[in-house]
């Protein structure tokens, strides 16, 4: 191998240990392709995913701009060159992709190709993808050594794949399993308040006629046992509804959970966001996750009549911070008493995301929850 752009032995591990590290689909398809690119020395770069379709479940590029990108318009189908990438064992080498019989169906706004490399990216049997590439930077288009290198990233990019598919289906599991404890929480938590109520207001119905200043009292203590009923109901559906991370981003997701807290509970919540980036799948997960854990504390343990959500940059990175004016605890107490109030699970989300996670709180001051992330 030469040490060309990108080509040295480093440069070639450092890709490899790029995808093996992420833990997204979507990140480990970019790090696949931004890799591709840059140790290829190509112009351009793109991997497709399959559906079942006909089409791109997705297709990721590199070296095209996002203008570039809208202007080309919809995913593509699988025809012509592209299915033959999916579809045949090896690599196809082109010196130029325009002459081949099998180049159809691009988009008038596409950039031009003339030479083209790809392959398809294989686990056993199973076809994941398709990764090409066009444009060699330097004369004479791909070479021998170019094929042998692709291949070695096709491997890799096959077991990064895998490793980010199983990571999500385990995730998805592990949501399952919490939805399922969220729900035997809301039955146990309102069968318990409407049980209550039922009997508050059998009491309530007795005192009538014999002492209506007492009857009163019962359906003062009816009304406020239907509102906390209320109040656990909304809880545990907004909680039970699916995070519209992968569609809208961390600053709408979280946004948009704040404001249907706000309108659940008697505290009056608020979000505040301040010069943020998109930030890594990951990170944005880990934030989101604090923060949610963060508010169910102060929403459900805390008294607090106020609660703020801020969401900030700090330098590359972003800063979450959740502070509530509710009736505190001494962190050190919770911890020798075994009752951790989701810390754990909040420091390991920090540390899991690159970051850092601090707790600042006294009995009668409130709670500050910050967590820091560094860029990606």
């Amino acid at each position: 191998m030469d040490n060309g752009p990108g080509r040295g032995l480093a440069a070639v591990s450092t890709a490899l240990l790029a995808m093996s590290r992420r833990l997204e689909v979507r990140d480990v398809l970019r790090t696949i392709v931004v890799s591709a690119r840059e140790l290829l020395d190509a112009r351009y770069a793109a991997l497709g995913v399959p559906d079942d379709h006909g089409g791109f479940a997705q297709f990721v590029v590199d070296g095209i701009s996002e203008e570039q990108w809208r202007r080309i318009g919809p995913l593509p189908r699988q025809h012509g060159i592209l299915a033959a990438m999916l579809h045949q064992d090896g690599a196809e080498r082109l010196a130029d992709v325009r002459k081949d019989p099998r180049f159809e169906g691009w988009p008038a706004a596409h950039p031009e190709m003339s030479d083209f490399l790809g392959r398809p990216i294989r686990d056993g049997e199973e076809t994941l993808g398709a990764l090409f590439l066009a444009n060699k930077n330097s004369p004479g288009g791909f070479t021998d050594e170019d094929e042998e290198l692709l291949a070695l990233l096709a491997q890799h990019a096959a077991i990064a794949l895998t490793n980010a598919r199983l990571y999500e289906r385990s995730r998805e599991l592990t949501i399952a399993e919490e939805r399922s404890r969220l729900a035997h929480e809301l039955h146990d938590a309102v069968s318990q308040k409407l049980f209550s109520l039922r009997l508050t207001a059998q009491a309530a119905a007795a005192l009538v006629d014999r002492d209506p200043a007492r009857a009163k009292d019962e359906l003062q203590q009816v009304a406020a046992l239907a509102a906390e009923a209320a109040d656990e109901l909304r809880a545990a559906v907004t909680e039970l509804r699916p995070a519209g991370l992968d569609e809208d981003g961390l600053v709408a997701t979280l946004r948009d959970q704040v404001r249907v807290l706000d309108r659940a509970h008697t505290a009056h919540v608020t979000f505040t966001c301040a010069g943020i980036r998109a930030l890594p799948a990951t990170q944005e997960e880990a934030l989101l996750r604090v923060a949610q854990e963060a508010l169910h504390n102060a929403l459900r343990h805390s008294g607090a009549e106020r609660v703020e959500v801020v969401l900030a940059r700090r330098g590359a990175g972003a800063a979450l911070t959740v502070t509530d004016d509710g009736r505190g605890f001494d962190p050190g107490a919770v911890r020798a008493a075994g009752r951790h109030l989701g810390l754990v699970s909040m420091r390991d989300r920090a540390s899991g995301a690159g970051g850092r996670l601090t707790v600042h709180s006294e009995p009668g001051t409130g709670t500050t929850i910050e967590m820091e992330v560094p860029g990606g």
